[in-house]
């Protein structure tokens, strides 16, 4: 009777808590827009972490891509795969799309959806740096990239046979096609039209089967924070590119005229966003090694009678060099224009041939004012110079010594400066015509 009483007690005091947690559980939103990247890959996972820690219902990925970076999109992918939370991948709004990297994230969700006017597909691999579909190496990329795709598709009881024309064929479908072909699960218009036609669905998790249940559960939209935003703005080719260049001016104008401080300052803090950039869209550093080897070519000109040999050379370099930068040449949005390729180099021979031609230049040219700039300085004795006296030289009165006696009124020329006495010599006498 005892243990009986006492059982009773912790139900009621235990089951209302749970009761009240269960219906507390969240959905958690998550909006994933533009090119995959790690920034976005690093947000992501940050979500299915958050979500498993706070037993969310579920994760809801709002997703609208043009595909990304190989090594990003298959982070995400894991983090879905093996997430406890089921994760709900929904390409909306209208007009958006999961091409490339977005069509392998959809494929992996526990549940896939789109909204009507999106589309799905395009997901042909890309060779670094461009080449020929044709090649070895492009085969090799296509096959794994088909592997990956149709494991993924059949571990979610998706279309494998759509899955793998969408890589090698490059095949991209409507939402509604993509529904027909049991691409994915759902084709809702908005987010609760989507909620309410996934209640009570079954999903299989890594812990098990998951039976969805939303109904009067709160939602939670988890923003990327201020550091994830950053590096998403930062991963784009052209500001990376013009960061890496303005860091570069600043540090070497800085070594042409010692002393400016604030191009050296402002230099180094964009040549550092700028490596952060450059290590968030994976630079082909071999080409980051020709734009270094072009500038050398083009300070090498300056100091060196290369006649523009160098400069040319410097200016190949630099083209090159910018054209292999980013291994996703051949990606529309990851793609460096040949516009901004030339500005840049003619930006930068300009830059070195005037504006640090001109301070090395200054540097080299003869001092003259100060201390120094009264070696050579012509003037007139003052008074006798026996062998002291005064002169004056650059508007001032000085102390002089001559080897020679030197009458007043004689032009002199300073040919040595000991302390604050000057030592003088005539200059000859100009003839009267």
């Amino acid at each position: 009777m005892k243990r009986g009483l006492f059982l009773a007690i912790l139900f009621c005091a235990f089951c209302p808590p749970l009761a009240a947690e269960e219906e507390a559980r969240p959905v958690l939103l998550l909006e994933v827009k533009g090119t995959i990247d790690p920034a976005l890959a690093r947000y992501v996972l940050r979500g299915i972490e958050e979500a498993r820690r706070e037993r969310a219902s579920a994760v809801v990925i709002q997703l609208d891509t043009p595909g990304g970076l190989d090594g990003s999109m298959r982070k995400i992918i894991q983090g879905i795969l093996n997430s406890p939370v089921p994760v709900i991948v929904y390409v909306s709004p209208a007009g958006a799309r999961a091409a490339s990297a977005g069509a392998f994230i959809t494929l992996a969700a526990h549940l896939a959806a789109m909204a009507p006017g999106t589309n799905i597909g395009a997901a042909h691999p890309v060779q670094l740096g461009g080449g020929d579909r044709s090649s070895p190496m492009e085969e090799k990329l296509t096959n794994d990239a088909v592997a990956y795709i149709r494991s993924i598709a059949e571990l979610k009881g998706r279309n494998a046979a759509w899955a793998e024309e969408a890589v090698r064929e490059s095949r991209s479908s409507p939402a509604e096609e993509a529904m027909e072909k049991k691409v994915i699960d759902l084709l809702p218009e908005d987010l609760d039209w989507l909620l309410a036609q996934a209640e009570g669905r079954q999903v299989k998790t890594v812990f098990g089967a998951a039976t969805l249940s939303f109904k009067d559960r709160p939602r939670r939209s988890l923003r990327p924070s201020l550091i994830e935003s950053g590096l998403h703005q930062l991963a784009h080719p052209n500001l990376a590119y013009i960061l890496l260049l303005l860091g570069i001016y600043g540090l070497i104008y800085e070594l042409a005229t010692p002393g400016a401080v604030f191009p050296g300052v402002l230099g180094a803090i964009l040549l550092v966003l700028a490596l952060v950039a450059l290590e968030t869209l994976e630079v082909n550093w071999a080409g980051l090694a020709l734009i270094l080897l072009a500038l050398i070519f083009f300070v090498a000109d300056i100091k060196l009678p290369g006649y523009g040999a160098l400069t040319a050379g410097g200016i190949v370099a630099f083209l090159l060099g910018s054209a292999i930068l980013f291994p996703g040449a051949r990606i529309p949005h990851l793609k460096l224009p040949w516009s901004t390729i030339g500005a840049a180099a003619a930006t930068t021979a300009a830059f070195f041939l005037l504006i640090v031609g001109a301070g090395i230049r200054a540097l080299r040219g003869k001092v003259t004012s100060g201390r120094e700039g009264l070696i050579g300085a012509e003037g007139v004795a003052k008074t006798d110079l026996k062998p002291g006296g005064l002169v004056h030289v650059q508007g001032e009165e000085w102390q002089a010594r001559a080897a020679e006696p030197v009458k007043r009124g004689t032009r002199v020329k300073v040919v040595e400066l000991e302390g604050l006495t000057v030592h003088v010599q005539p200059l000859p006498m100009k003839e009267e015509s």
